[in-house]
């Protein structure tokens, strides 16, 4: 089963989190605290394998969850890293942010690898908090959670050579006849609905890869007859091989079916226009087919006089050999792969970032007698650190109360007993107090 597109959900794996632990060894007294930090989450991580072909895998198995670093331990003990999760993908496969559409990754080679969900950071234990005030903290944080998308996978087939064309104008049968694949055929429009592909022994040593891909029509460019789903294949290849009925056995003329076809791939893709191109004049073994290649090779002349023609018949395999001859020489004029646009980089979700000290780092706004405090950094501060001891509340209060966070608060009119709303948890404002 050929699949080209796939939606998937990852997830790296959330950090450990940090201890909060005290030596206890004879003969130490007061020993400390010893608490260790957690350990980094795994990364999900697309690697590039050329044994696959298609994104079938990915119709069963839709989300990847990398694992969890391990709890900090006592001794000071750092917990484990996680081991990232390895998730295989054929080459050419763009991976796409589902949220804002932008294109994270194109993957070509065999063996690249890209980091797709960042791995959350491992929290601090308590040894990381002692300071001479406070020899014996006990603050801990809690692992910072991984980054998490849903993304679509688009695979695009990487082809030396890609064989474009109408519907029934006889590139599955060249296929067929060149290579040892075996690409559904029959007398009927849109047999092949998705890519075949097939390696080609030229004769003196050389190969490529040749793909068979699904007919075009007129209006493909905007995704008529599954248009996108068809021409994106195209841009993997490095040259086109343009197959026309010479024949004209549908009653379509020939010169206007390599119009329409190369008015699709550049309006498409711009860049397609510029691909590389030979026509393969097929069905030369019908009688009209000569009339029809005179008047083709005029006009054709008249507006790319540089295009090489190639007259053909996959029924009698006149001039198959020429054409492949044609195809391999092309080939080895040009770099190994197509040129590809240029794709930003995979974005590593920094949950605490540094705010810019012209921007205001929190805001407070009134839900009846409840004042709830809005910002980033502090809400990610309450998801870290470990509220269930003394400790954690006093630091959190002094880092509200150095951010401004009191003074707004009474400018707004909070006073002793004011509920004060952060996220999901609520406090109560004390006047004159060093915590809420």
């Amino acid at each position: 089963m050929f699949v080209d597109k796939a939606k998937i959900y990852v997830k790296g794996g959330d950090g450990g989190d940090g201890l909060v632990a005290f030596r206890r060894e004879k003969y130490v007294p007061n020993g400390g605290p010893g608490g260790g930090d957690g350990g980094n989450g795994g990364d999900v991580i697309f690697r590039v394998d050329e044994g696959l072909r298609t994104l079938v895998d990915f119709r069963y198995q839709k989300h990847f969850k990398a694992q969890r670093g391990e709890k900090g331990r006592n001794k000071c003990q750092h917990g484990a890293n996680a081991d990232d999760m390895i998730v295989r993908v054929p080459p050419g496969t763009v991976v796409v942010n589902d949220d804002t559409q932008e294109v994270i990754a194109d993957l070509t080679r065999h063996g690249q690898e890209v980091v797709v969900a960042k791995g959350g950071r491992g929290g601090r234990g308590n040894i990381r908090f002692a300071t001479p005030a406070n020899p014996a903290p006990e603050i801990a944080e809690h692992g910072q959670e991984g980054q998490e998308r849903w993304v679509v996978l688009e695979l695009k087939v990487m082809a030396d050579v890609g064989l474009v064309g109408f519907p029934s104008v006889g590139k599955s049968t060249l296929l067929s006849v060149v290579s040892s694949a075996k690409p559904k055929i029959g007398a009927y429009h849109f047999t092949t609905i998705t890519p075949n592909l097939g390696m080609v022994e030229v004769g003196d040593g050389r190969s490529f890869a040749m793909a068979d891909l699904p007919g075009l029509i007129e209006g493909a460019h905007t995704g008529i007859g599954l248009g996108h789903e068809f021409l994106r294949h195209v841009e993997r290849t490095r040259i086109i091989i343009h197959v026309v009925d010479m024949a004209g056995t549908e009653g379509r003329d020939p010169f206007e079916d390599w119009t329409k076809i190369n008015d699709e791939l550049k309006q498409y893709n711009a860049k397609l226009a510029e691909r590389p191109q030979i026509v393969a004049a097929n069905k030369m073994d019908m009688p009209e087919a000569e009339a029809y290649l005179a008047a083709f090779r005029k006009q054709v002349q008249e507006v790319m006089p540089d295009i090489e023609i190639v007259p053909i018949s996959s029924l009698t395999r006149e001039g198959i050999q020429e054409l492949l001859y044609k195809a391999v020489e092309k080939l080895d004029q040009l770099p190994t792969e197509p040129e590809l646009e240029a794709v930003a980089e995979v974005e590593e979700r920094k949950i605490y970032r540094m705010e810019k000290k012209d921007e205001p780092q929190f805001t407070i706004r009134r839900e009846n007698e409840t004042y709830v405090v809005e910002s980033e950094a502090i809400e990610n501060m309450l998801k870290r650190l470990q509220m269930n001891s003394h400790d954690a509340i006093l630091k959190f209060a002094r880092t509200l109360r150095r951010m401004g966070v009191d003074d707004e608060l009474r400018k707004r009119g909070a006073k002793d007993g004011t509920i004060i709303r952060i996220a999901d948890f609520e406090f109560e404002f004390v006047e004159g107090s060093s915590y809420y």
